[in-house]
């Protein structure tokens, strides 16, 4: 396990699966936590689990796509533990449709999400880190957005997006000593694949060279891995944790 002692994280879409794995797996590795989502009870959960296991963490309810919450968010953080060392942009929606006939809504909407909030906490967090001159910023995409996938154009561009985005950022703060990746899950069972049949469970792990899908665990441990010093010198990087289902 990478030792995070004392590094102050932050989470979003920590209310659930891959979310709620990496605040785990953050606050096992020594970090204190806060879990930000829009369910306080939840959220209220998850902070329960951290402290049964030795660790501590706060309950920040937050939608990422309102930059009002984001901001009293990061200001929730910084009043508690002064400073903000780690985030994980996770917090993520789907509003799938074929592109001819997706609302314009809905293409808005997850993008908001996906996307711009991500880059409004990037905003929030970078006042602490270039202040104190480091910082670890993880942002999590998708296998989707370096292969393509039918019906999901809005998903996929936001995704996409964040690798943009996670390039950009690493550019701009690199003096700084801060860090900027993305890590890039495939297909993995958590709350967003739960809806599909097992025969197309069964499809998708056929089609995956280590023969399943993913785990909520393998995602927050390589995200863990970024978040650690081991990692300082590695930017700008999109890590695929997908079984080998796309290889770069």
């Amino acid at each position: 396990m990478f030792a995070l002692t004392d590094r102050i994280a932050l989470v979003t879409g920590a209310s659930q699966g891959i979310g709620r794995a990496t605040a785990l797996t953050l606050a096992r590795a020594g970090a204190k936590v806060a879990v930000a989502a829009r369910s306080a009870d939840k959220l209220s959960a998850v902070v329960g689990e951290i402290a049964a296991v030795g660790g501590e963490a706060a309950a920040i309810q937050m939608d990422v796509a309102d930059a009002t919450q984001i901001k009293a968010g990061f200001a929730r953080v910084t009043e508690q533990w002064g400073r903000l060392d780690i985030l994980v942009n996770n917090a993520a929606i789907t509003r799938d449709g074929l592109a001819l006939r997706m609302k314009v809504e809905d293409w808005e909407a997850v993008l908001r999400t996906n996307l711009t909030g991500a880059h409004v906490c990037i905003q929030q967090a970078l006042a602490s880190m270039v202040r104190q001159r480091y910082g670890r910023i993880i942002n999590v995409t998708s296998v989707v957005a370096r292969m393509g996938n039918a019906g999901q154009a809005n998903y996929l561009a936001s995704k996409a997006g964040l690798i943009g985005l996670t390039k950009a950022i690493a550019t701009e703060v690199a003096s700084r000593n801060i860090t900027v990746n993305a890590v890039a899950p495939g297909f993995i069972v958590s709350p967003m694949t739960a809806p599909l049949s097992q025969k197309v469970k069964d499809d998708l792990a056929a089609r995956i060279p280590l023969g399943r899908l993913g785990t909520d665990a393998d995602v927050a441990a390589a995200i863990v891995f970024l978040a650690s010093e081991e990692a300082g010198y590695i930017t700008g990087h999109v890590l695929d944790v997908n079984g080998g289902m796309y290889m770069a």
